[in-house]
């Protein structure tokens, strides 16, 4: 099947519109397993908000982006991964590194810059790491973590093995040459490598329509033979579906495989971008699709949790997440002659990787 008629498997086109969809759950679904997205989903939502609150009362400094609105995104393309997979991320990464198993304390530690952070305090906001997680950093630089994605997939194929490299990146990233470069070397490589992209509409300030020269950006594959597809980043079974296909493509075929989710933030590009650019009535149309309160209703309207199951999730997430700041607050600062440490990988590091 070529790129072209990928838009998504049953036919339809997954661009954002003015009402969110009305869509079924699976009836093949584990109920545990949806009301668990939904929990994720639910605490990115509130990490985020709390962010927000912190970075503004100055707990948190240097730049801050946070993941409201892709929450569905976020919680989808790490469902459809595998625990032994590689994740590389952009700046817009603290749902990613809770969606791959990074504590709540260590997340919200990092952001303080304490030393129980799960980059030591170092990272910040930015540059969340976790090997452990196999989560291999995020990056500051528009497109940077692409070919450093494509150099893990090459030593994956050169070994052998049968993991997958995930590589997120916003939709700004697709116009600049290391995105094409990775392309073509994934390519011709054979590299096991998914290429995703959240499109939520606006490069900082720039719309995608006026960004790219081809707003469907899953499409920038077809210059270099690469599969791909738009999926609606508002559902995040269909988010989890579209990466466990692509996942499938890069570990059975060793074929790269782009995904594009179309999403939508609900706020500026930084915590500090008063967002003056977007019309309010775009912004309105846009946080009516909110993808929190849609699955919740989704899985109300399933029968699999009623209002009390709802709240006392509520609940149980404001307590991580109150408790993640208090951890953060508690929690000591690197010490000044620990300066140096964790600039270079350790003999220790290379060891548990091979």
């Amino acid at each position: 099947m070529s790129t072209e008629q990928q838009k998504r498997p049953d036919g339809r086109d997954a661009t954002t519109t003015d009402k969110p969809r009305v869509v079924a759950l699976p009836e093949d679904e584990n109920r545990e397993t949806l009301v668990n997205y939904y929990h994720q989903m639910l605490l990115v939502r509130r990490f985020e908000e709390k962010s927000d609150e912190m970075y503004k009362m100055a707990r948190i400094g240097g730049y801050c982006h946070l993941n409201l609105g892709e929450e569905a995104t976020v919680v989808g393309f790490c469902a459809g991964l595998e625990a032994k997979d590689y994740l590389y991320t952009n700046y817009r990464e603290h749902g990613y590194a809770l969606g791959r198993g990074i504590s709540a304390n260590a997340v919200m530690a990092e952001l303080f810059g304490k030393e129980t952070g799960c980059s030591y305090g170092r990272g910040g906001s930015m540059h969340m790491f976790s090997l452990e997680h196999r989560l291999l950093g995020g990056y500051g630089i528009v497109g940077g973590q692409v070919p450093l994605a494509i150099g893990a997939a090459f030593a994956v194929a050169y070994r052998g093995t049968d993991e997958v490299v995930a590589v997120q990146m916003g939709d700004g990233a697709t116009n600049g040459g290391p995105f094409y470069e990775s392309l073509n070397l994934a390519k011709i490589y054979k590299l096991p490598v998914i290429f995703f992209v959240v499109n939520n509409q606006y490069g900082m300030g720039l719309p995608v329509e006026k960004g790219s020269a081809v707003a469907e950006l899953y499409r920038k594959g077809c210059a270099f033979d690469v599969r791909g597809e738009r999926v609606d980043g508002n559902d995040v079974i269909a988010v989890r579906d579209a990466v466990r296909r692509a996942a499938k493509v890069a570990r059975e075929e060793h074929e790269p495989y782009i995904v594009e989710a179309v999403s939508f933030r609900h706020r500026g590009h930084s915590v500090i971008d008063p967002d003056r650019y977007r019309d309010e009535e775009l912004v309105r149309r846009g946080r009516a699709l909110d993808p929190v309160p849609a699955f919740a209703k989704r899985l109300q309207d399933a029968s699999l949790i009623d209002e009390r199951g709802l709240q006392a999730l509520e609940e149980q997430v404001e307590q991580v997440v109150n408790e993640a700041v208090r951890f953060a607050e508690e929690s000591p600062f690197p010490p000044v002659e620990s300066l140096f440490d964790h600039i270079y990988a350790s003999d220790e590091h290379l060891q548990e990787s091979k």
